[in-house]
C-alpha cells in the first residue's frame, strides 16, 4: 500500500467533489470456479484500492460527505477461517492502516444505510459490474436488482474519474514497475519464438513471468500466429517461419497497476520484405503517435495524424489509392485498422472502464465519432498532463472483412482490392506502447522493449 496520508487525502479530495450524501464503495467477493472452495484469483475492486488500499474480500467502504468521516465494513474472521487462512487483522485493524478510525460490521452497514434512506439523503454508488455485486447493493438499498445500475451515481463517476485520471509520481513509479516486468516477459518470449515451438509455450512463459514479477497477468495473454484476429486467445498453433507473432501482453504489480504491451515479431527471429514494409508502416504510426501526444490535444487528433501515416503507407504499396485526405476522411484506411489508437491505463488495464466507457474516454466536449474504426476509440477526450494512455497502431488483413468491404463496395474508390488480396495470408501487426501525458508532450513509460527491426532482430538472434 501506498502511505495511509494518500488514501486520506483521496478521500477528502472526493468528498470535497461529491459535496452532499452518503458514499458507498463496493470491494469485491472471492468468486467460486467449478465449485464454491475453489476460487479464481481474488481481485479487489480497483476503486476500493484507489481510496481505501485494503485488498481483503467482502468489504465495503462509506464515506459521509457532511460529517466528513469514513468507515470501514466486513465480517471479522473467527476460528473457522483462521483454521486455513491463519491469524489475519481485525477490520479495526485494516482500517486504521489506511486513516480510517471507524470500522463495523455489514449489519451496522445496513443500519446506517436504513437511516440515510429515512433522512432523504442522496446514496451515490458505482455500477457494479459483476452480478453478485449488483445482486448486493440492490439488497442494501432495497432496489430491484434490474434498477441498481439505473440510480448509479453520476456524479460519483464524474468524481473518481477526474481524480483516477491523473497519475501521481508514486502511481506511475508502480506503472512502470509492471513494465519492467512486461520487458522481461516480452523479451524473453521474442527469443522463444522459433519454429517448431507452440503458442501455448510462450504464453505460459508469459504468465509465470507475471507471477515471478508480484503479480498476475493484467489480461489473458494474447499470443498468436493469427493476428488478424484481434484480441486472440488461442494458443495452440505451431510456430512456422513466414507467419508474425503477436504479443499483446502485461502484469500487475503487488499493488495492482498494470502494463500493457504489444510486440510482433516474426518467427524465426529473420523479417522478409513483405513483413519489414508492412512492420515499418506500423512502427512509423506508433512513433507519430508518441511525437504529437501532448497535453491540450485530444487523442482522437492523435488517432487521425497515427491513421494518416497508416493511410500514406498504404497507399505507396498502391493497396490505397486517391487523395490522402479523403482516404482519411471516409475511413477507408480502417478496413487494416478497425480499432482505436489506445485507452486509459492505470489501476485497471482499460482504466475505469467499469464506469462506462464513454464516461472515461470522452466528455461533454469530446463525442465519440460514428466512422469505422475511429469510433472504436476507447479515449478520445482532450490530454492532460498525468493522463498515461497506450499507443497500439495496427495492421490487420482479415480476409472475412475485405471480402464483405469488396463485396459491398465500401469505399470502393479508394481501395485496390485487387492488390489487397495478396496480404489476405499476411496476419496482422500491432505495436503498443505505454505513454504518460507530461506538462509539454509525453514520455514512454519504462525501459525501452525492442520494437525497431533491428532490435528485434538483434535480440531473437541473441
Amino acid at each position: 500500500m501506498f502511505k495511509k496520508e494518500t488514501y486520506i487525502a483521496r478521500r477528502e479530495q472526493l468528498r470535497k467533489d461529491v459535496k452532499n450524501g452518503l458514499i458507498i464503495i463496493q470491494g469485491n467477493s472471492e468468486s467460486s470456479c467449478n465449485y464454491k472452495d475453489n476460487t479464481y484469483f481474488f481481485r479487489q475492486d480497483s476503486t476500493f484500492l484507489y481510496f481505501f488500499g485494503l485488498q481483503r474480500e467482502d468489504m465495503y467502504g462509506v464515506l459521509d460527505c457532511e460529517t466528513g468521516e469514513d468507515w470501514i465494513f466486513a465480517k471479522d474472521y473467527d476460528i473457522e477461517d483462521i483454521i486455513w487462512t491463519g491469524a489475519l487483522p481485525s477490520v479495526a485493524e485494516l482500517a486504521s492502516t489506511v486513516g480510517v478510525t471507524k470500522s463495523g460490521s455489514l449489519a451496522d452497514l445496513q443500519s446506517i444505510v436504513n437511516k440515510a434512506v429515512a433522512q432523504g439523503r442522496k446514496i451515490h454508488y458505482l455500477p457494479p459490474y459483476r452480478t453478485d455485486n449488483l445482486v448486493k447493493m440492490g439488497n442494501l438499498l432495497g432496489i430491484k436488482t434490474d434498477r441498481v445500475n439505473r440510480y448509479a451515481s453520476l456524479e460519483l463517476i464524474k468524481a473518481c474519474v477526474k481524480q483516477r485520471s491523473i497519475k501521481s509520481d508514486e502511481e506511475i513509479a508502480e506503472i512502470e514497475r509492471a513494465i519492467a516486468t512486461a520487458y522481461n516477459m516480452h523479451v524473453g518470449a521474442m527469443k522463444m519464438a522459433m519454429p517448431g515451438r507452440y503458442e501455448y509455450e510462450l504464453a505460459g512463459f508469459m504468465e509465470g513471468t507475471a507471477l515471478m514479477g508480484g503479480g498476475p497477468v493484467s489480461f489473458p495473454v494474447i499470443m498468436t500466429i493469427n493476428g488478424q484476429t484481434l484480441h486472440n486467445h488461442n494458443h495452440n498453433h505451431e510456430l512456422k517461419v513466414g507467419r508474425m507473432l503477436v504479443m499483446d501482453a502485461g502484469c500487475e504489480t503487488p499493488m495492482h497497476y498494470c502494463s500493457d504491451i504489444t510486440r510482433t515479431v516474426p518467427v524465426g527471429g529473420k523479417f522478409d520484405e513483405r513483413q519489414k514494409t508492412i512492420y515499418e508502416i506500423v512502427l512509423a504510426a506508433n512513433l507519430e503517435a508518441i511525437r504529437v501526444t501532448r497535453p491540450g490535444i485530444t487523442y482522437q487528433e492523435v488517432h487521425t495524424a497515427a491513421s494518416r501515416i497508416l493511410a500514406q503507407g498504404y497507399k505507396d504499396l498502391g493497396i490505397l489509392k486517391g487523395n490522402l485526405d479523403d482516404i482519411v476522411a471516409n475511413g477507408a484506411h480502417s478496413l487494416m485498422m478497425p480499432h482505436g489508437l489506445g485507452h486509459m491505463m492505470g489501476l485497471d488495464v482499460h482504466d475505469m472502464e467499469n464506469y462506462g466507457e464513454i464516461n472515461v474516454g470522452y466528455d461533454d466536449e469530446t463525442e465519440r465519432s460514428k466512422q469505422f474504426g475511429l469510433g472504436s476509440l476507447r479515449c478520445g477526450r482532450r490530454l492532460q498532463p498525468g493522463f498515461v494512455i497506450t499507443d497500439e497502431p495496427g495492421c490487420y488483413f482479415i480476409p472475412e472483412l475485405i471480402d464483405k468491404w469488396h463485396r459491398e463496395g465500401t469505399n470502393a474508390q479508394f481501395i485496390d482490392f485487387d492488390v489487397l488480396e495478396k496480404y489476405k495470408d499476411f496476419g496482422g501487426i500491432r505495436i503498443e506502447d505505454d505513454i504518460l501525458v507530461t506538462n509539454d508532450g509525453c514520455r514512454v513509460l519504462g525501459k525501452p522493449i525492442p520494437k525497431t527491426v533491428k532490435e528485434i532482430e538483434d535480440t531473437m538472434r541473441g
